[in-house]
């Protein structure tokens, strides 16, 4: 948009002096706003919003865009009061909508449930990112107006930064995830040591940063599920060189929107194993650039682990058709037109 003469402006938490040159090396203007990420905290939502409103009335856009459930429902109702066109972006439906098992949950997930789709009302557009999430929150939210919805793939992926690398000769897997029970991080450590049982040369890689949410696993226990069979890296600003040392990417999450560092992987040529779950079966096509496994089943991820690392040809096969699906489904600029078409500018 700012190639397009649009002025652009950013707001994020607790912005660092390396993102905010990032964005202004791309023409935008960053705002640093207070926003605590997880859980549903009264005052602190409120300062969030009320942040929104104050920046809104000053700045005067003519359209907002909204990325994930607390901007997506804070950012409505800021931008409802400011009158100005808005629009969300639902990039997964996350912790909120999952099956709740205790009355501590069932309130919070029933208030925000409720709270999207107030704020949701008044959007022009709404972006979704796979049809089973379109699916799923209609269910939970009925006031969801289906004639907004448009569909994107993912956020989409830039091919000239994640550019295809040479495969190692040893077979390499690598999960790049925040370090989540929901993200599958327990299933590919246990799927990892069944693959090293069968498979003693392969190697296994975990790259991710802590995450204090309520399905939050903590450093300390990834490093205990990571002994003796996965490298654990840790956080990395930039996870190409990661990448590069893999042949297959794994992502055994239990529900995705439409996963970014899946996306990066196949751009760099890997083959992908993943479940077939909404937003992560968006990725691959099974057989063809990678495969997919049943949720939760360890058994599963292990075998299909264990298939491709017996074998070089397929994992250099799936991995030229994952960089072709990149290249023709998930490219950057493909999904930010849809994007700019849904903002009707």
């Amino acid at each position: 948009m700012c190639a397009q003469g649009h002025a652009v402006h950013a707001t994020a938490p607790a912005i660092s002096d390396e993102d905010a040159d990032c964005i202004r090396a791309l023409g935008a203007t960053p705002h640093e706003v207070p926003l605590e990420r997880n859980g549903l905290g009264p005052f602190s939502d409120l300062n969030y919003l009320l942040a929104l409103w104050r920046l809104i009335g000053e700045l005067a856009p003519d359209r907002l865009l909204n990325y994930t459930i607390k901007p997506n429902i804070w950012g409505s109702i800021a931008g409802r009061m400011r009158g100005v066109a808005t629009t969300s972006m639902v990039t997964g439906l996350g912790y909120m909508f999952a099956a709740s098992t205790t009355w501590k949950q069932r309130g919070p997930k029933a208030i925000a449930r409720r709270l999207y789709g107030i704020a949701l009302q008044s959007n022009q557009s709404i972006l979704f990112q796979n049809p089973d999430d379109v699916r799923d929150f209609a269910e939970a939210v009925p006031s969801l107006d289906l004639d907004k919805v448009h569909m994107i793939n993912g956020s989409g992926v830039d091919l000239g930064h994640y550019a295809p690398a040479p495969l190692p000769d040893q077979p390499v897997f690598l999960m790049i995830a925040r370090l989540l029970g929901a993200k599958g991080i327990r299933e590919y450590a246990a799927a990892c040591a069944i693959l090293k049982q069968h498979c003693p040369d392969a190697q296994c890689l975990l790259v991710g940063m802590t995450d204090d949410g309520p399905d939050g696993v903590s450093e300390a226990e990834v490093r205990k599920l990571c002994a003796g069979s996965i490298d654990y890296l840790g956080s990395m600003a930039d996870v190409r060189p990661a990448i590069a040392r893999a042949n297959v990417y794994v992502l055994p999450s239990y529900r995705e929107g439409t996963p970014r560092s899946t996306l990066e992987a196949m751009a760099m040529g890997r083959a992908v194993v993943t479940t077939d779950v909404p937003g992560c079966r968006e990725t691959v096509a099974h057989g063809e650039n990678g495969l997919l496994v049943p949720v939760r089943d360890v058994a599963a991820l292990g075998a299909a682990m264990i298939e491709l690392a017996q074998s070089a040809d397929l994992r250099q096969v799936m991995g030229s058709k994952s960089l072709a699906l990149a290249q023709t489904r998930f490219a950057v600029d493909k999904v930010n037109n849809k994007i700019i078409d849904a903002l009707n500018l």
